[in-house]
């Protein structure tokens, strides 16, 4: 199934296409074009997601002779910011696949296989065939772990059934998700959105969720007969007050209820009852025609158990302990961390990485040369916030918070049409030139 926004005229496709290009041109500018730094380095990336790809591909025109190995046994690549609009019934879940083999430089040595420790005071890595690979240096871009065993009863073969749903896991699962998600547009009935009290990948995804099924309960009949719930585990919605606020106030006034501190711990599928915690220890149960399930995040076991994460008694403990400016590692200056695995204050989107990528190849090449890394990364993130099929809000922000738009000509504040085209339209073509090292 196809958008319904998406332009049919030839003027509207060209303005498209030709806006796409011209952000991915204009976003080239910034990628780094110095003359390549002879080194015989052995560069390991663990990871081939968007920051790994990314990182390879600039490292392979920045270093001659260098040996660059990528390490992760995945061969599908995911669009994750897609998957949204997949979970949604906007695009098919084609629109959200590509293969590994399309971005990963030739001259990369691409070892598929999985890493499951790290050993950084003998720089080496070990893969779950036994294999160890040694490095002079090494950057972590594992991504994260999506935990839903800590939700007790919760079968992640049920999504699709029984009204079960859930935008992450994979494109599969979101596909599936639309089947149920289509189904309540339709009847209605009682429906649930979750948020977890962890870190976790692209915070805005689950009120997208939400703001989109209320727009296909309204499409499909449905919205008379929904009561809806949305229950945070956090204190907010989203992190930037105005923008909390006005999330929490557009969900009331389609009739959503908003409960904070209270967090998913159980489901029973067969009966349609999930079980809320509250802050202050007190449980409930809730049934459910819907439930959108959005699991704790955690960075990989790997990372976890390692040396490389922060400890137990840091904020961000078990993620990958690195300098927030610099994405340099604190105790092991030949490693850095890059994408959702990071332990850093916010950031766990695609625009992260795009705006990361450059600072930590600068960072790294820099240490390679013998010198300390300078670069600095202000923590910017941006959420493209649907709130409904054609609709959309472009918040970008920094570390501390701090508006910092990078398009003048859309309002952050203000609803749009453009933005909306820009998730839909022409971010995905930013993404593939980012993979491919040019932007």
């Amino acid at each position: 199934m196809t958008s319904m926004y998406k332009m049919s005229s030839l003027s509207r496709r060209k303005f498209l296409v030709g806006g796409a290009t011209a952000l991915a041109v204009a976003s080239g500018l910034h990628s780094i074009n110095a003359k390549a730094l002879e080194s015989s380095a052995r560069i390991v990336i663990v990871g081939s997601g968007a920051a790994g790809i990314s990182i390879a591909n600039r490292l392979a025109r920045a270093l001659k002779n260098s040996k660059i190995t990528i390490v992760d046994r995945k061969e599908t690549h995911y669009y994750w910011p897609g998957l949204t609009l997949v979970a949604t019934g906007a695009w098919p879940k084609s629109d959200v696949l590509d293969r590994n083999s399309r971005f990963i430089p030739g001259q990369i040595d691409w070892v598929k296989e999985m890493v499951i420790n790290f050993d950084p005071e003998s720089k080496h890595v070990e893969t779950d065939t036994g294999r160890h690979i040694p490095y002079d240096y090494l950057v972590v871009a594992s991504g994260v772990e999506y935990n839903y065993r800590a939700i007790e009863g919760l079968d992640i073969e049920a999504f699709g059934q029984n009204g079960l749903a859930s935008v992450y896991h994979s494109p599969d699962v979101a596909a599936l998700s639309w089947d149920a998600i289509k189904k309540y547009s339709e009847q209605g009935g009682e429906g649930i959105f979750t948020l977890p009290s962890t870190p976790i990948r692209c915070a805005g995804a689950p009120l997208k969720m939400a703001f989109l099924t209320i727009d296909r309960l309204k499409q499909n009949g449905g919205f008379d007969q929904a009561n809806l719930n949305f229950y945070s585990a956090t204190n907010n919605l989203f992190g930037l007050p105005w923008f909390n606020e006005f999330i929490i106030d557009r969900y009331k006034e389609n009739g959503m209820q908003v409960g904070l501190q209270t967090e998913l711990t159980a489901v029973d599928i067969g009966a349609r009852k999930a079980t809320f915690k509250k802050a202050g220890g007190t449980s409930f149960k809730q049934g459910y025609d819907l439930l959108h399930v959005v699991p704790p995040m955690r960075a990989p076991s790997s990372v976890r158990y390692s040396d490389l994460a922060w400890p137990e008694d840091s904020p961000m403990s078990g993620w990958l302990a690195v300098d927030k400016d610099t994405l340099q590692h604190v105790k092991y200056p030949n490693v850095f961390g890059c994408g959702d695995v990071n332990g850093t204050p916010r950031g766990k989107t695609a625009a992260t990485v795009k705006m990361s990528v450059p600072i930590v190849v600068e960072n790294l090449l820099a240490v390679i040369g013998g010198n300390q890394p300078t670069a600095k990364f202000n923590g910017y993130t941006s959420c493209p916030l649907l709130t409904k099929f054609g609709a959309a809000m472009l918040i970008e922000f920094d570390y501390d918070g701090k508006l910092v738009p990078t398009y003048p000509f859309i309002d952050p504040y203000k609803e749009s049409w453009l933005a909306w085209v820009m998730k839909e339209q022409l971010l995905k073509p930013t993404y593939l030139q980012m993979l491919k090292g040019n932007v």
